[in-house]
């Protein structure tokens, strides 16, 4: 898993700390910090435009979610979505002999994301991290050079974080929020605490959460439910996404996780009771998770219903943790969803037509074979949030949807998973967090990706990006985040070439030549 990576990493840290050398720096033109869609496609970008490029990412797997289980594209309006954005998605279609596929399998997305860069003379530098504290050397407001746990020490003239997590950012001093906003922050309808919106992801069966001696079980937070709009700093849930196979030749058994206890599941027993009870026969499996088809016999799974993969109210101190309490939170998850699975195909309290159902599906071997079938990448659907140039708002995605410097589109709705499960006044349990808006198509300004000029002036974040919680809800899918890596690709190179700050870049020439390279900045009206 990952969480071995994250402490291969620390320790090499350690070891290249005590050594009592510096690394000879190696020069770039451009950094790409995060082997993301977005990075990979950001790297490209720049070296299609002639920059001397470097990619950085902490382990060997090129695409982020897009290749790590993320099948099942979110994406919108297809209209919206042109460029290399497009270009990635015509690419996956080849390989099934189709004109264009947004459903795929996850090995088939990273081998596209090869492809693409062996095009290019990308260096690529795997298997490290920025080295945590003082990994970053800044000069005049500039990043001069950022030093790596493999000893390496890269200079360049412009850098790029387009990780999940946003270290570079945060190493460089940027300033950046998490959590949610209260409605009065921005004058959001729909921020902060939220009630139902749609049954979809709640519990529609009375279930109780108390174990005796008034003590919650496993998996509730012991909080108080709050006014509805205010803020707060928790975090919308994190899980994998798994891709499940029913061709028995291709399966693999679920595993059972390290410390495994079946009453870290009880409130799932309680729940699959009570749905039984209330529906009159068993819940299938579709009542348990969200099965989208792949090529192959293959699914994506995703959250659905009361109890499911995503791990609720456990990751709210992944956006500003160290590196080794980031990497607990992930082997937590892991332990999690590998226990979720186990519990529903063992234990004798399933009811057989849901056991049998469930072991029916296995995990797809000849996908992330260097980890037994399990996704190498954790959905980090936010994380750290850059407080930047422009904030985008829930007025950006509703009704001021037309941007000058736009780069871009989205068209997702604003999409929050749970941020908590808490129990309620009447003695029952109630998940909450959820966000489900309908949002109108809007155009991303370049302005997202620029930090606040007085910090940092050859930095872009297209991951990290400024915006609220409600905003970044929707411009979070992986679509968009490969459109705002094209347009930093672009930028990087017109700064480096033109000696140019990145929020010095004119406008108009960026945009000529994005318009130039198919995407898509604006919808006739």
């Amino acid at each position: 898993m990952r969480w071995k990576q994250f402490a291969t990493a620390i320790l090499a840290t350690l070891s290249i700390s005590n050594m009592g050398w510096a690394a000879t720096p190696r020069q770039f033109d451009v950094v790409v910090y995060g082997t993301t869609a977005s990075g990979v496609i950001a790297a490209i970008s720049a070296a299609r435009h002639g920059m001397n490029v470097a990619l950085v990412g902490v382990d060997q797997h090129l695409g982020g979610m897009v290749s790590g289980g993320l099948s099942h594209s979110d994406r919108g309006k297809d209209a919206v979505i042109g460029g290399m954005s497009r270009e990635f998605f015509e690419r996956v279609g080849k390989h099934y002999n189709e004109p264009l596929e947004w459903n795929f399998e996850p090995r088939i997305a990273e081998q596209v994301f090869h492809e693409m860069l062996n095009e290019t003379k990308v260096v690529y530098i795997p298997r490290t991290r920025l080295k945590e504290h003082g990994g970053v050397t800044m000069s005049k407001g500039d990043i001069t050079s950022i030093a790596l746990t493999n000893g390496d020490v890269l200079k360049a003239k412009v850098f790029m974080d387009t990780s999940y997590e946003g270290d570079l950012m945060n190493e460089a001093g940027v300033k950046y929020t998490w959590g949610r906003e209260p409605e009065s922050e921005y004058n959001e309808s729909i921020a902060g605490v939220r009630g139902r919106q749609r049954p979809d992801h709640h519990f529609n069966v009375p279930v109780s959460p108390w174990a005796s001696q008034g003590k919650l079980l496993p998996e509730v937070q012991n909080l108080p439910r709050g006014a509805m709009g205010s803020g707060d700093k928790y975090v919308q849930a994190y899980g994998f996404r798994m891709c499940l196979t029913n061709v028995k030749e291709n399966m693999i058994p679920f595993p059972k996780p390290p410390g495994y206890d079946a009453y870290r599941y009880e409130l799932l027993k309680r729940y699959i009771a009570a749905l039984e009870k209330g529906e009159g026969h068993p819940p299938h499996i579709r009542e348990l998770m969200i099965m989208s088809p792949l090529p192959n016999g293959k699914f994506d799974i995703n959250s659905f219903g009361g109890f499911s993969t995503d791990h609720i109210g456990a990751n709210w101190d992944y956006p500003s943790g160290s590196y080794a309490r980031q990497q607990e939170i992930w082997k937590d998850h892991y332990n999690y969803d590998a226990g979720f699975f186990y519990f529903l195909a063992n234990d004798p309290s399933v009811p057989k037509a849901l056991h049998d159902e469930v072991n029916s599906y296995g995990l797809a071997k000849d996908e992330f074979v260097d980890e037994h079938g399990w996704p190498f990448q954790l959905y980090v659907r936010e994380g750290r949030r850059m407080l930047g140039e422009y904030v985008m708002t829930q007025k950006d995605i509703t009704t001021d949807v037309e941007k000058p410097d736009s780069i871009g589109m989205g068209s997702y709705q604003s999409d929050s998973h749970h941020v908590r499960r808490i129990p309620t006044p009447d003695g029952y349990v109630e998940n909450e967090g959820e966000q489900y808006v309908i949002t109108k198509p809007y155009e991303i300004p370049y302005r997202v990706m620029l930090p606040r000029g007085t910090q940092v002036k050859n930095l872009l974040v297209p991951v990290c990006f400024s915006a609220s919680h409600v905003a970044y809800s929707t411009i979070r899918m992986e679509p968009q985040y490969m459109i705002l890596g094209q347009a930093a690709g672009v930028a990087s190179a017109i700064a480096v070439r033109e000696k140019l700050a990145v929020g010095q870049v004119p406008v108009k020439e960026m945009q000529d030549i994005l318009r130039s390279e198919k995407a898509v900045l604006s919808l006739p009206q």
